[in-house]
């Protein structure tokens, strides 16, 4: 592994999830040398665990859709998406997805298949997302799903045909780079 000297580091934003931690630091270049010092800055907001889900009853994948302030001046606002959440402090990721399944969609899932892990923008967030697939039937839905209401989420159910999916990734409708490679594994494995 390549050689990091970290010379200063400070937090400069921490609130509600979100920290902005700012550096300096040099590090090992391609052709051995040490870089002159450099600043960088990194979002740091935790990691995530997310999930893609199929309703082999209904031979149906299960998505959310909601709003997402942060697309609405660039974009839809509304995001058709996989079920997603923040991992807390000591929580494992199966454990968080399996919280926000009950959640969102109200189901109980009871195998978790492992897609990956990847960072979400490297340039400049620390967050990575845990990537899962799981298979569920009518009998798992245990509640209503919706959201967690102390957290103000509206979240519509969303079930899909393997077809209308596929459709749906061919007219570039799936704008969130979970839900697309999720997706993608998924007609990978199909």
């Amino acid at each position: 592994m390549r050689k990091v000297d970290i010379q200063q580091q400070r937090t400069t934003f921490d609130e509600k999830h979100f920290k902005i931690q700012e550096a300096t630091l040099r590090f090992e270049k391609f052709n051995g040398q040490m870089s002159e010092p450099v600043q960088r800055l990194v979002f740091e907001r935790g990691d995530s665990a997310a999930a893609l889900l199929f309703n082999r009853d209904t031979q149906k994948v299960i998505l959310i859709n909601q709003f997402r302030y942060p697309t609405y001046e660039k974009g839809p606002g509304w995001l058709t998406e996989v079920v997603a959440g923040s991992i807390n402090e000591n929580e494992q990721p199966e454990a968080c997805i399996r919280r926000e399944i009950h959640e969102e969609i109200g189901y109980q899932v009871h195998d978790l298949t492992y897609i990956a892990t990847f960072y979400v923008s490297p340039g400049g967030s620390s967050e990575r997302i845990i990537l899962y697939y799981a298979e569920v039937g009518n009998a798992d839905q245990v509640a209503v799903g919706g959201g967690a209401a102390g957290e103000h989420e509206d979240i519509e159910q969303v079930e899909l045909s393997l077809n209308e999916l596929w459709s749906l990734l061919e007219q570039g409708k799936i704008n969130d780079a979970k839900t697309l490679i999720a997706v993608q594994w998924l007609q990978r494995k199909q």
